[in-house]
């Protein structure tokens, strides 16, 4: 497996290294660490820079993916890759789809509270275009050690079931629980019929999407179903339980174009009270090198 990391000379790049080394190490996954400069042809005639700049610009980005690549443990395998492109985030894109990139791993902003989401104008535009599932880092995120469980946020719209199966690959691939989350935004009205109500749908898609094995027995990793509600999404989220190893999956708006991602309206209210790192899941994507087993072990572990 393979992930691409956008990195920065910055905190957003550190907080996005952070995260791919946690992420790699649950999978034995490797980085391949992209640094975007820009194309020396992009400047006009008028603001055309001087003979070597791009020699200068090169090796500054040399050094600043030398100390990224400083960054990531002896035990995590890392390539560092210099692009250039007037887009980071098409350049980033391109990367990811040339290299066989199972995730794109980005930061947030500076600006951002600590351990929460300011997104700047690269992740948006990755957000809405890339067509491989890509991971947020919140600003401030020093995790280095493996992702200790997963939280799926669960929808009724159409593509649910397809982001549930991803989300059960992956916890089941890395031998964590999984989490499915139910999100009410309510302003009145009965609450409590429609907490059971969200319950109910999330416990019959979870059994539904659960994988067998050739002798019909669940290898869904450990899967709790939780309902949270606040008078906001905002607020829903802030009265969960968060655990510092664990990263929240979400799937695409429906207008997204198949195999993209497009954040829509709700996972933005998310992204902004998240305490945790983000995964956004194009359309209709399929989790890549999801663990085969035909044990027959009924433990309710993860498959090897």
């Amino acid at each position: 497996m393979r992930y691409v990391v956008g990195y920065s000379a910055n905190a957003r790049g550190h907080d996005a290294v952070n995260l791919a080394v946690a992420m790699a190490r649950g999978r034995g996954a490797s980085l391949d660490l992209v640094l975007v400069v820009p194309e020396v042809q992009q400047f006009g005639a008028a603001h055309a820079p001087k003979a070597g700049f791009e020699t200068l610009l090169n090796e500054q980005a040399r050094e600043w993916l030398d100390e990224a690549l400083a960054l990531v443990p002896a035990d995590v395998p890392a390539e560092a890759h210099i692009r250039s492109g007037d887009s980071d985030a098409h350049a980033l894109i391109e990367a990811a789809e040339e290299l066989g990139a199972d995730v794109l791993v980005i930061g947030a902003t500076s600006g951002g509270l600590f351990k929460r989401f300011t997104i700047g104008s690269v992740a948006s535009a990755l957000l809405h275009a890339s067509t491989v599932p890509v991971a947020l880092a919140p600003h401030g995120y020093h995790r280095k050690e493996a992702l200790t469980r997963i939280s799926c946020g669960l929808g009724t719209r159409a593509g649910a079931e397809k982001l549930l199966d991803f989300a059960i690959g992956m916890a089941a691939n890395r031998k964590v629980p999984l989490r499915v989350v139910s999100l009410l935004a309510l302003d009145g009205g009965n609450s409590g019929d429609a907490a059971a109500a969200a319950r109910e749908y999330a416990e019959k898609t979870v059994a539904a999407a659960a994988p067998v094995n050739q002798s019909g027995v669940q290898l869904a990793a450990k899967t709790d179903v939780v309902v949270a509600q606040g008078r906001s999404i905002e607020e829903a989220v802030d009265d969960l339980d968060w655990e510092d190893g664990e990263v929240m999956v979400i799937g695409s708006s429906r207008l997204a174009q198949a195999r993209s991602i497009f954040l829509g309206s709700t996972a933005n209210r998310i992204l902004r009270a998240l305490p945790v790192p983000m995964l956004v899941v194009p359309s209709g994507y399929e989790l890549k090198h999801q663990n085969q087993s035909t044990s027959n072990d009924t433990s309710g572990e993860a498959p090897q």
